[in-house]
């Protein structure tokens, strides 16, 4: 709940609201652009509504001290822009949460390169307005922060930090231990408890953390851990068929598989109709991220949400906070991975 005694910061999307047009035509008119098709009237009106709200409103060509404080600019530095659509949702959402706030995003991309990111990070953070940086990684795991971050305003996305130091960094990761408990759970609950799992490469640290999700729900149960039902996929859907054949090509086959990604879900759903098994009837399926392509498999794939788009916002409004004093000390933050269910998954009659 806010604090009723204190005010809050006017943005631009309380001005374009009273004024009654876009927040990009505000962001023009207060930012003076020149050869901006915006009329005088439309103009006036939000300059005077503005300075009703008490938004700092800077003078056409004014290059004193309220210019030099006008930071605006998050940098979303990240070291992989992949074809997958994660980076690209987690990115939408960093992207809304800094433009609610009047902010705009700056992304580039290091492709892990040391000497790329430090002639990079030299040259943003000569910026002078430069409001932060959103340091990110592809695949969720442990970094080092760039020294050169020491002395700015850093929040680590998908990822977080290698060793403690003095001054430490907000961060934001999905909870994968919690979401690998939720789908197996879910299968444990509607009767299952032969449960295949297919995973990704071991060495990625969201495949260690669902498998120890996946198995901590069997021990909450009581049922026995069988390395026998755990096979390591690549996330690509031909790894998900060709496990989910040699799974339910077993003497005593599961009668469910979870799988750790939706594209590998895919594969199983067709490994099982190949062998000629129904979905969900003569077996369940649950994957893993919430895709898009999980709404239209036959059946539609229940599955867990990665929270890509949330995570984004949430790191940007965690940024703009600390520079604006709502947040004294870093947080680190699990993010929920929550079950969607669809109709991949069905009870399982007696035994």
């Amino acid at each position: 709940m806010s604090d009723p005694g204190r005010t809050r910061r006017p943005t631009m999307t309380d001005i374009a609201k009273l004024a009654g047009v876009s927040q990009s035509t505000v962001s023009l008119v207060i930012n003076h652009m020149s050869g901006a098709k915006v009329s005088s009237a439309t103009r006036n009106k939000v300059l005077r509504i503005a300075r009703e709200l008490g938004y700092p409103v800077q003078r056409p060509g004014h290059g004193g001290p309220a210019a030099a404080q006008a930071r605006n600019l998050v940098v979303y530095l990240t070291d992989e822009l992949s074809t997958s659509p994660h980076a690209m949702t987690t990115i939408d959402g960093a992207r809304d949460g800094a433009w609610e706030h009047d902010c705009l995003l700056s992304v580039y991309a290091t492709r892990n390169d040391p000497e790329y990111e430090g002639a990079l990070l030299a040259r943003v953070l000569a910026d002078p307005t430069l409001l932060g940086v959103i340091y990110a990684t592809i695949f969720t795991r442990a970094v080092t922060v760039p020294a050169l971050l020491a002395q700015v305003p850093t929040v680590l996305l998908n990822c977080h930090q290698k060793e403690r130091r003095e001054r430490g960094c907000s961060s934001v990761v999905p909870s994968e231990v919690l979401g690998g408990y939720a789908a197996t759970m879910h299968l444990i609950e509607a009767g299952h408890r032969r449960i295949g799992f297919i995973n990704g490469e071991g060495w990625i640290e969201a495949a260690g953390e669902r498998l120890k999700g996946y198995r901590q729900a069997l021990s909450s149960r009581d049922i026995p851990f069988d390395a026998q039902l755990v096979r390591e996929g690549d996330w690509q859907v031909s790894s998900g068929h060709a496990h989910a054949r040699a799974l339910l090509a077993l003497p005593d086959p599961p009668s469910a598989l979870f799988c750790a990604n939706d594209l590998m879900a895919v594969g199983a759903i067709g490994a099982a109709r190949e062998l000629g098994m129904e979905v969900p009837d003569q077996v369940s399926v649950v994957g893993y991220d919430d895709q898009d392509i999980a709404r239209y498999t036959q059946p539609p794939l229940t599955t867990v949400l990665l929270p890509n788009y949330e995570m984004g916002r949430w790191a940007a409004e965690n940024l703009i906070a600390q520079v604006h004093g709502g947040i004294s000390r870093p947080t680190a933050l699990k993010m929920d991975c929550p079950l969607v269910e669809r109709d991949s998954v069905a009870l399982r009659g007696p035994v």
